[in-house]
Formats: structure tokens, C-alpha cells, sequence
């Protein structure tokens, strides 16, 4: 019984979308096909919450300063037609600078309004993003020279809603793909014919690994150690701001580089709006997986991915077909983003009083 009560919030979600599977009429192909698309490309910004969660700083709404960094890298590359993996690569590398600096930035201002952090984070998307548009928007082709006019508006000032980046698109998810077939075994049958981008998920693969390596060593140790209690850790001899800010940064840079995994699967970049949802998103779908403010695994966040994206996949034709309307569907989308959010925060507030009682 202690065991569902644990896990309650994915086993409903589990049982939601088998429902939602049920009454959408999707083929098993196109919903695992779709589904494993989905698990490659998001996964990453998920599991770049995981490092701030276990140093007590919550669900780091600031990732999407993470997303802007890869967005500022990614222009960079469309600029000086950068292509395949060599284009891929290189935004990786130069996103580094920007995603370290606004990491820095934002664990600064983390360890100046702690205990609230995740509220902070979610004001300082908001201007960051004030921040982003109008670099984006009035700045580009006024003070930032760009050489390639059909990035910019028809003014020569401003970037175009939407850069094509087909110059590096699928070029980890297509280097090799491995579709499985003939297997006969009852359970695994259903694998069959399912493309695994087998470069993104050993991307992912590696950071789960480097994520389990990273707490166990000393640095890990102490991420936990504030994450428990920053005042214990304080006079254990532990820097806390100093090992606040570098967990901001680890998740900062990972979201940095997520959000590129997530870019070259799409194919195209939507200048103003890429990165608005990614903090909403990556947090919904950790919450899903049985996490929470103050404790969060990798487990718990491919778990999430995956239940979150299925939500995704079968909610507007189950709408559909149960409401005749796919609109229906839509709206418990958007419901599934923020108000498990909000029952978490709510729960999480809820806690901390009965604690001070």
C-alpha cells in the first residue's frame, strides 16, 4: 500500500493514458514510433531539473535560460552554414559560454532569494525572455550585423519568426537508426519496426550514466549534503552558495544542449516561442514521473517523458472520439502541463507549514 501511495501520481497517469490510447484508435506503430521520436528528443531538458532538485533548489524553472543559450548557438551556426554534425557540434560548443554565464547569473540570484527559488526562476524566465525578444527583435540587423538577409524581417531589422535549420537536421537522430524486426518473443514482438535513433538515446544513455557517476563523487555528495540541509552543510565546512550556483550551471548548460537535441529533431527554430514552454514542459512531465521539489531521479524523469509525451500523442484524437471534439483533447493538455504543477507547488507549501507546526 506505502508503495502506490508513493507512486500514485504515474500509476494514475498510466492508467490515463491507457484509457486515452484506448478510445484515440491509434496503431501500436505510429503511438511507439511517435513515442520513442519524442522520448529521444525531450529527455535530456528533463533530466537537466534532476542536479538543482537534489541541492534544494526545487524545479529550476530557469532552464529556459538554458533553452535561449542553444538558440543564440544555433543562430550562430545558421549564419555560417554550418551543416550536419560538424553544424549540431559546434552549437553544442558554443552555447557552453552563454549557458555557463547564465547559469552563473541565475544561481547568483538563487542563493539571494532562497527558499524561493522556483517562484524566482519563473519571474526570471519572463525577463530573461523580455531580455531575449528584444535582442532578437530590434537589436539583430541594427547593432549585430547578420550577413544573411532572409534570416532577417523585411525592415533588415529583427530575425524572421521562423529559421530553417534543415543544414543540421536528424543529424544525430538519423546517424544511425536501427529498426528492429523478426522478433517473436510474445512480449518484445511489439518492438518490431520501431526506428530507435540509436546516437540521440546513447547521448541520453551517457548523461543518466554521468548524472549517477556525478553523485557519487565529492561534488555530488555535497549537492546532496545542502540539498538536505544548508545549514548542517554550512558548518560541515561545504561552500553552499558556491555549490548552489554550479548546480544552476550543470542544469543550465544540460538544458542548453537539450534543447539543440530537441531543435535538430524538429528541423527548424521558432524564433520567438522555441523556448518559452521548455521550463513547463521538462517540469510537468519530471512531476509525472513520481517526482518532486526535493527529490527527483532518472528514473522518475524518463518515466515522466514518457508518460507526458503519450498525454501528447493520444489526447486530441481520444478527445475526440469521446467528446466529438479534438478541442477537448487539447484542453486536458494544457491542463496536464500546469496544473500538475500547481497541485505539486500547492502540496510542496503544504508540507513546509505542517513542518513548521
Amino acid at each position: 500500500m506505502r508503495l502506490i501511495q508513493r507512486n500514485i501520481v504515474p500509476i494514475v497517469f498510466i492508467v490515463i493514458c491507457a484509457a486515452g490510447f484506448h478510445y484515440s484508435g491509434l496503431s501500436w506503430m505510429f503511438f511507439a514510433n511517435d513515442l520513442m521520436t519524442r522520448l529521444a528528443r525531450n529527455s535530456f531538458l528533463v533530466i537537466s531539473l534532476i542536479i538543482p532538485v537534489l541541492a534544494g533548489m526545487g524545479l529550476n524553472f530557469g532552464i529556459v535560460l538554458g533553452a535561449m543559450a542553444g538558440q543564440f548557438a544555433a543562430f550562430i551556426t545558421v549564419t555560417h552554414n554550418l551543416t550536419g554534425m560538424t553544424g549540431f557540434f559546434t552549437a553544442c560548443l558554443l552555447s557552453l559560454p552563454f549557458a555557463v554565464l547564465f547559469g552563473w547569473l541565475t544561481g547568483v540570484l538563487f542563493n539571494k532569494a532562497k527558499g524561493k527559488e522556483m517562484i524566482t526562476g519563473l519571474i526570471l524566465g519572463f525577463f530573461a525572455n523580455g531580455v531575449y525578444q528584444l535582442i532578437c527583435l530590434i537589436l539583430v540587423g541594427w547593432i549585430i550585423p547578420i550577413s544573411d538577409k532572409s534570416l532577417l524581417l523585411p525592415s533588415g531589422v529583427g530575425f524572421v519568426n521562423t529559421i530553417d535549420l534543415k543544414i543540421w537536421q536528424y543529424a544525430i537522430d538519423k546517424f544511425y537508426v536501427f529498426k528492429a524486426k523478426g522478433i517473436d518473443i510474445p512480449v518484445l514482438k511489439y518492438l518490431n519496426n520501431i526506428n530507435f535513433p540509436v546516437l540521440t538515446l546513447a547521448i541520453v544513455l551517457m548523461l543518466c550514466i554521468a548524472v549517477f557517476l556525478l553523485f557519487r563523487t565529492k561534488l555530488g555528495q555535497d549537492f546532496r549534503a545542502v540539498g538536505q540541509n544548508r545549514h548542517i552543510a554550512q558548518v560541515a565546512g561545504v561552500k553552499v552558495d558556491r555549490v548552489r550556483i554550479i548546480a544552476v550551471i550543470f542544469s543550465t548548460v544540460l538544458a542548453a544542449w537539450g534543447q539543440l537535441i530537441f531543435l535538430q529533431n524538429i528541423g527548424n527554430v521558432q524564433v520567438y516561442g522555441s523556448h518559452v514552454q521548455v521550463g513547463t514542459f521538462a517540469v510537468a512531465a519530471l512531476l509525472i514521473g513520481g517526482a518532486s521539489v526535493t527529490r527527483a531521479t532518472i528514473g522518475q524523469a524518463l518515466l515522466g517523458t514518457v508518460l507526458f509525451h503519450a498525454l501528447f500523442i493520444v489526447s486530441p484524437l481520444a478527445g475526440k472520439n469521446i467528446m466529438g471534439s479534438a478541442q477537448v483533447g487539447e484542453y486536458f493538455r494544457v491542463f496536464v502541463a500546469y496544473g500538475v504543477i500547481g497541485i505539486a507547488l500547492a502540496l510542496h507549501a503544504w508540507q513546509r507549514q505542517v513542518k513548521k507546526e
